[in-house]
């Protein structure tokens, strides 16, 4: 599809406009990290208005609402994980940034460790990603690559600090 085609696409629904972060997912050059940054980026704007406990609840809804858009745009483009469906970066990685200290480098840590995780799928995240082909599939692989995220992070700032 041309940019034109994928624009239009994205604003047919409000669904696909999610699933595809908001148009960062139609980045040509690596999406999944395009939508983490974007997730960084909307991080950092979004969450001053909120507790510790209203972000964890709003990423619950996010997760949930983010099932049913990841699939219904899956069925849309024909591929249950298309590329440009980022929003499964984008809720997991706020999740991250809740449980990492505020500092810029403890962040672009959790950014670099969360990629790492996301791409090489570590057990059982593998699994989820190769046989839970749905939107609950798309989003929950990398779910657990933010587990691991906050388990080496938590590591790091105990050898650390």
């Amino acid at each position: 599809m041309t940019q034109q085609a994928n624009l239009r696409f994205i604003l047919s629904h409000p669904a696909y406009f999610i699933a595809c972060g908001f148009g960062s997912g139609l980045s040509p050059w690596a999406p999944g990290t395009a939508g983490t940054l974007a997730a960084w980026g909307l991080y950092l704007l979004i969450k001053p208005g909120f507790s510790d406990l209203q972000f964890g609840l709003f990423l619950v809804l996010c997760f949930a609402f983010g099932v049913l858009a990841a699939h219904r745009t899956g069925r849309a483009l024909g591929v249950a994980d298309h590329k440009a469906i980022v929003w499964d970066e984008i809720v997991p990685f706020w999740a991250v940034l809740l449980f990492t200290p505020p500092e810029l480098v403890w962040q672009a840590a959790a950014f670099f460790v969360f990629r790492i995780f996301d791409i090489i799928k570590p057990q059982p995240a593998r699994w989820v990603d190769t046989h839970v082909k749905n939107g609950f599939g798309v989003m929950m692989d990398d779910v657990i690559a933010a587990g691991y995220t906050v388990l080496v992070l938590a590591l790091a700032a105990r050898v650390l600090g």
